[in-house]
């Protein structure tokens, strides 16, 4: 009897210390596992494919919200309203102008398709310190609003402007580091980003209509995210920001002291 239970004992022993074992080795695959980043495909008509390696640590939500427009189609169709350069190409905004912004409805099912929505802007000058990549050639950013040459009391509106428009550096631009929400790099397809940053232009000339605006606007013919695996969630949105309203407040607080 004393023998069997010497036996039940050294099996009980032996289990626990095999299930240990599994334990800490599934712990330490999950120490050093690599999780890849996620990589975008942007295909753009008669230009070609370029591929941007996306960066979770460093912008988390801006990450996660080009990643939830592009695989829900949003930028399908749109175009590079903008292109200058030895500088950037522009594109993704709604109306592919430069102007309108994505809803609600365009990152969530059910969600409201007249409600626009914009994200805080993960960057140094925004006191998010998280992000330190430079604006060097290849990198991808988004595009914002600048309120800051109306009235500095509108900067921080302006940081939290951004919604579907991005950008991608066509050269370094050391004047701009931290001003912007980097959150990619470029890994294949530069030669496509110079070809649409030298298109034909409509005019070069400083605050004319149609500055910086390609003849031809390449257009986006899709951007596919490729996650591994991964979810990154849905966005955190706020509120943007009505510049309008905010324009005849102060024109009606205006004319009041006036009267």
């Amino acid at each position: 009897m004393k023998n069997f239970e010497k036996i039940i004992l050294i099996i009980i022993i032996i289990a626990a210390i095999v299930g240990i074992g599994f334990l800490g080795y599934g712990y330490y695959q999950k120490l050093t596992r690599t999780v890849q980043n996620p990589v975008a495909t942007i295909e753009v008509e008669n230009f070609g494919t370029i591929k941007v390696e996306l960066y979770p640590d460093i912008a988390p939500n801006t990450v996660a919200n080009f990643i939830t427009l592009a695989n829900r189609g949003y930028y399908d169709g749109k175009t590079f309203h903008r292109t200058v350069p030895d500088f950037m190409i522009q594109g993704g905004s709604k109306d592919g102008d430069g102007k309108g912004a994505p809803t609600i409805s365009d990152i969530k099912d059910g969600g409201s398709t007249t409600e626009t929505y914009a994200i805080k802007g993960e960057f140094i000058a925004n006191d998010y310190s998280k992000n330190t990549l430079k604006m060097k050639k290849g990198v991808i950013a988004m595009a914002r609003a600048d309120y800051s040459n109306v009235s500095s009391s509108l900067t921080r509106n302006g940081y939290n402007s951004a919604d579907s428009q991005f950008f991608i550096m066509n050269a370094d631009n050391d004047n701009i580091n931290g001003l912007y929400a980097g959150f990619g790099e470029v890994i294949e397809g530069l030669d496509v980003v110079n070809a649409i940053a030298n298109v034909e232009v409509v005019t070069r000339e400083s605050k004319a209509d149609g500055q910086d605006k390609p003849v031809d606007e390449p257009k986006i013919t899709s951007i596919r995210v490729e996650t591994y695996g991964v979810d990154y969630g849905e966005p955190e949105t706020i509120e943007p920001f009505n510049y309008y309203n905010w324009l005849m407040k102060q024109y009606s607080t205006t004319k009041s002291s006036n009267n």
